[in-house]
């Protein structure tokens, strides 16, 4: 549960660098023509499909970390896990990236071609597809999600902490698409300032995790369930 909540956390906090990252196409959804309801159910479909995508991408994460629960080496996974969500928060604060991700500037024109297109189709079900392309957009926050998401061993788990946090990442989405602005910069960026605070928590929770405690809730000790299995026949 403590997972849950730290990915809706880390939606919540990172929804403003969402803002600066997805702002102008929140802000540019074709809903001009509807009325007040109609804008309010083509936001909540926009924002809707970028949570199925999350959610579609934890079930594929899930079912790695699920091999990985079943290996045995699900213990190991969530300390380097931990630990790999820490080096990318320090490598963010670095002037210089250290780290480069193969394809990623591919995959984000592909991803650009697709939002370009459904903003050009005024329906609701191309607002759904709109939120739904959005999801994939390459973006480190949510690739630390993702990392968050294997760590939990389980399809089931690792769906809910991507819905969990795309659902933290929906207020400020939703207010930038309906009013077309949100609260002051100068308020942002001191939220904004929180986001490392988040994701380093997030990362220490994965290593206690990890480093089974025995601790109910925060380290709770683990079992080798391939051996179980094994033992089981």
């Amino acid at each position: 549960m403590q997972i849950i909540l730290s990915a809706f956390a880390l939606g919540l906090l990172s929804s403003f660098h969402c803002v600066g990252m997805c702002g102008a196409i929140a802000f540019s959804l074709p809903t001009q023509h509807l009325n007040n309801r109609g804008k309010v159910a083509g936001i909540l479909l926009y924002n809707g499909g970028r949570i199925i995508t999350y959610s579609s991408l934890g079930v594929i994460f899930g079912a790695v970390g699920r091999t990985i629960y079943l290996g045995g080496f699900q213990q190991w996974f969530s300390i380097i896990a931990g630990v790999l969500i820490l080096l990318i928060l320090v490598q963010s604060m670095l002037p210089t990236p250290v780290l480069h991700l193969p394809g990623f500037k591919k995959m984000n024109l592909f991803v650009q071609h697709l939002i370009g297109g459904f903003l050009r189709n005024p329906t609701f079900g191309g607002m759904l597809l709109l939120g739904m392309a959005n999801g994939l957009l390459p973006c480190g926050l949510v690739y630390l999600a993702l990392t968050g998401a294997v760590s939990t061993g389980s399809i089931s788990d690792a769906s809910a902490f991507m819905a969990a946090f795309g659902l933290g990442t929906m207020p400020a989405m939703f207010l930038l698409s309906y009013f077309g602005f949100l609260i002051s910069i100068a308020t942002r960026n001191t939220i904004k300032k929180a986001v490392p605070f988040a994701i380093a928590l997030m990362g220490i929770l994965l290593i206690a995790r990890g480093l089974g405690l025995g601790i109910p809730w925060l380290s709770p000790a683990f079992t080798n369930h391939a051996a179980e299995i094994i033992d089981c026949h």
